[in-house]
């Protein structure tokens, strides 16, 4: 079981910053090599979950970590408030459009989750309805990987009260971010307990395993999250896919024919 106040938010005691960031930059290379030839073979897919509070790092996260990949093949969505058309659906309907297709790696940026974090915070549900949605949350999961071939990644972005704070502030105080600005985050950040007790049973009541990120400080969050792609697409391990031997047949019958 994981308690989210006993995991630091932190890099371990000895890391080096700056040989880590080195690591990094050759992570990131691979990950875009085994992207370009997941998108070549067209055989599974993965998709890559950031979830977290307001400020803790998913769009950096996918901005650095993915960095090297190519434009085609990669995509990344950021699941809002729901749309009239979505609230006249179940919950997972918006959700399960945005599954990769073979061959594709899909990021979301907040998730499905989020229908049984942000509305058990507010009550906007009962925790009766949050167990019936972890349940279908569980299925959606392992339909994934289990009948399309898609690996799925958790990220939790776990970061410590206060730094949360310095990051909103920057928001205001730093005339590039203002635009990330929103005065929501702030009230929600007086939740902070409810939150941290929805990801707690989110976390603790998952089939597919979370990854637990200390992202206080970007450039190990950025390592961690790269280390554990990377890990995952080298077990995944797609092929760039070879000539048949009906394909050279053809193609020698062409070229002979050019002669």
């Amino acid at each position: 079981m994981h308690k989210l106040k006993l995991i630091s938010t932190k890099a371990p005691k000895g890391m080096d910053k700056q040989a880590t960031k080195t690591l990094l930059k050759h992570m990131t290379k691979e990950i875009g090599d085994y992207q370009h030839a997941l998108y070549a073979e067209k055989k599974q897919s993965l998709l890559v979950i950031f979830q977290g509070v307001d400020a803790s790092g998913k769009d950096g996260s996918t901005k650095k970590v993915f960095e090297e990949c190519g434009t085609i093949g990669i995509d990344a969505f950021g699941f809002k408030k729901p749309t009239e058309e979505e609230f006249a659906h179940d919950f997972l309907w918006r959700v399960h459009q945005r599954a990769p297709a073979k061959g594709y790696i899909q990021i979301y940026n907040r998730s499905h989750y989020e229908d049984i974090i942000i509305q058990r915070v507010h009550k906007w549900i009962d925790l009766k309805r949050v167990k019936q949605r972890m349940d279908a949350i569980n299925a959606f999961e392992q339909l994934l990987e289990f009948d399309n071939n898609t690996k799925v990644l958790k990220f939790y972005m776990h970061i410590s009260k206060e730094k949360q704070r310095i990051k909103l502030q920057e928001r205001i105080d730093d005339p590039a971010r203002n635009w990330k600005h929103n005065s929501v985050d702030w009230k929600e950040a007086l939740h902070w307990d409810e939150y941290m007790k929805a990801y707690e049973y989110a976390i603790n009541n998952s089939v597919i395993p979370w990854h637990v990120v200390p992202v206080d400080q970007k450039w190990y969050r950025n390592f961690y999250i790269a280390k554990i792609v990377l890990q995952t697409l080298k077990k995944m391990n797609p092929q760039l896919p070879l000539l048949s031997a009906e394909d050279k047949r053809v193609m020698a019958e062409i070229q002979a024919n050019l002669k």
